[in-house]
């Protein structure tokens, strides 16, 4: 099996540009890449923070962690830096092993990262032959191979309908349940090939290869990845300082209709019906909302880096207490 190496874990970072406009890191503040990756975003927040701010970074993969480590201490020397291993969706108690007392920026840069895409032992490509994996942390006893092998039928459509957006959710579902029952479908060719089988050949030459769908509903299945990202954003919250910039990159809908959802929840005030005399609700806005609508990658980042096509950037404000 191949390993990525910390030379190879490179990360180009999406709408970076856009990131640094709307967190504003200043000196002397504490800023937390909750996707770490390979540092791209990273390095730049931890420049702009230093040298008295702190940069935080989280992520759960040993080799970005260490490529992070190496990157940072060589690009920006002077800068205060802690690096967690973990998930975001754990972030009240990352945040408490780090000792700080608030977060002035946020940054959630969703989805796979290009080297863990990149890595076919990973089983997140449906372009190589590998293991069906799709665990972004090793601590996750879950696999794509165990959700097709095992899941039934019903279960099978609903992930892939509801994750995927998949409109032949039915019919995959239905040739997977085919397939296993002569062998078990361990390969990620394997179940590309149940996915060509599934669909008309018409469909199949339109809207890109045709089992995206299929390896995104796996892998948000896989690493639970709404409920972890629901969990992160209300926790960021929390620990955003007063002023604090929440900055949210996100790569499908469901994805950002959770951001949007939590963001508009908590900028909300009173609920009450309009014509009782005081409030009872007790509601109060704790999030000022940037972005009513998602702000995208420009034409000329797209050209040059294909990845960004699906970024939605939004960004919110923690209000004084």
């Amino acid at each position: 099996m191949t390993v990525l190496t910390t030379e190879e874990f490179r990360h180009v970072p999406v709408m970076l540009d856009e990131v640094l406009s709307e967190l504003d890191p200043k000196p002397g503040e504490v800023v937390c890449d909750c996707t770490l990756g390979g540092a791209g975003h990273s390095v730049e927040l931890a420049r702009r923070v230093a040298p008295e701010g702190l940069s935080l970074g989280i992520d759960q993969d040993d080799v970005a962690l260490r490529a992070a480590t190496e990157r940072l201490a060589r690009e920006v020397p002077e800068a205060s830096v802690r690096l967690l291993k973990g998930n975001f969706g754990d972030l009240d108690d990352l945040l408490v092993e780090a000792e700080v007392p608030g977060v002035d920026c946020f940054l959630f840069d969703l989805g796979v990262s290009s080297p863990q895409l990149d890595t076919p032992e990973r089983g997140f490509s449906f372009h190589e032959d590998a293991p069906l994996d799709m665990r972004m942390s090793g601590n996750n006893t879950l696999t794509a191979a165990e959700v097709v092998n095992t899941y039934n039928e019903a279960d099978l459509t609903r992930i892939l309908r509801v994750y995927g957006d998949e409109r032949f959710a039915g019919r995959i579902a239905r040739r997977i349940v085919e397939r296993r029952a002569k062998a078990p479908v361990e390969t990620t060719l394997e179940l590309v090939d149940c996915v060509k089988q599934a669909i008309p050949a018409a469909a199949r030459r339109h809207g890109g290869h045709p089992a995206r769908r299929t390896f995104q509903a796996l892998r948000i299945e896989v690493n639970h990845e709404l409920d972890v990202l629901d969990r992160g954003l209300r926790a960021a919250v929390r620990w955003a300082n007063p002023g604090g910039r929440i900055c949210v990159i996100s790569y499908h809908s469901l994805e950002d209709r959770i951001v949007k959802h939590v963001f508009s929840e908590l900028s909300q005030g009173c609920t009450c019906p309009p014509d009782l005399p005081v409030c009872v609700c007790g509601h109060v806005p704790i999030l000022d909302v940037r972005t009513r609508r998602p702000l995208v990658a420009t034409d000329e980042e797209v050209a040059a880096n294909p990845r960004s096509r699906s970024a939605l950037m939004r960004v919110a404000v923690r209000l004084e207490a």
